[in-house]
């Protein structure tokens, strides 16, 4: 029998999130030694904050919201809002019900700065590593990556020589008026002013491979 295209939502939702993600999904044990984490440090999070004035992000919240990004490659804040805003599981994971609004981007993104600065987040970040390596979820195994396909903080233009102290003509920070067209520039000789762990790369055309003989293969 052909189903009913109903068009207009229901006004109420008698299903929580947590019936909603499935009892095998990975997210599950990560939550439980998450939250374990995030118990131990519930002193130090009385501490960093002020019993009075008008209350901020939960750092629980900020926290588990930080993993999200991490976890899913979400590359900006105001994205991961988004995400908040409709995507159930990470609603979830987080602690946000239903109707619980998200946060602006912008506030979230001074509330993290500010837990970033702290001890807090690296005693965070350590705690749930050490609890994932007791329950054999790390692997020693190493892996490489391509540098040049790593995005770096740097222009092209932040390169410069190395013996030389200047950050751009007339004192231009933005180094808008330095022109390295024509200019040999290697590793060797020439650093980034803004980030002194890129490196210049270039792309390298794969050899032309030579036809078969005729008659082989």
């Amino acid at each position: 029998m052909r189903g009913i295209d109903t068009t207009q939502s229901d006004m109420f939702s008698y299903v929580s999130p947590e019936q909603r993600v499935p009892k095998d999904h990975p997210l599950r044990p990560i939550r439980i030694f998450v939250n374990d984490a995030l118990q131990a440090l519930s002193p130090e999070f009385k501490r960093m904050y002020s019993e009075i004035g008008r209350p901020s992000i939960a750092p629980e919240k900020l926290l588990r919201a930080l993993l999200l990004q991490v976890f899913y490659t979400v590359r900006s804040e105001r994205m991961l809002m988004e995400q908040l805003n409709y995507n159930l599981l990470f609603r979830w994971f987080v602690g946000l019900n239903m109707d619980d609004g998200v946060w602006d981007a912008t506030v979230f993104t001074k509330n993290r700065d500010r837990m970033l600065k702290s001890d807090v987040a690296r005693l965070f970040f350590q705690a749930v590593v050490e609890q994932a390596r007791l329950l054999g979820l790390l692997s020693d195994e190493h892996f490489s990556v391509d540098g040049t396909l790593i995005e770096a903080w740097a222009s092209q233009k932040s390169f410069q020589k190395k013996d030389s102290g200047e950050s751009g003509s007339n004192g231009d920070s933005g180094n808008a008026s330095i022109d390295f067209h024509g200019e040999k520039r290697t590793n060797d000789t020439h650093e980034s002013k803004t980030d002194p762990e890129a490196r210049l790369y270039k792309k390298v055309r794969a050899k032309k491979r030579s036809s078969a003989t005729p008659g082989t293969w």
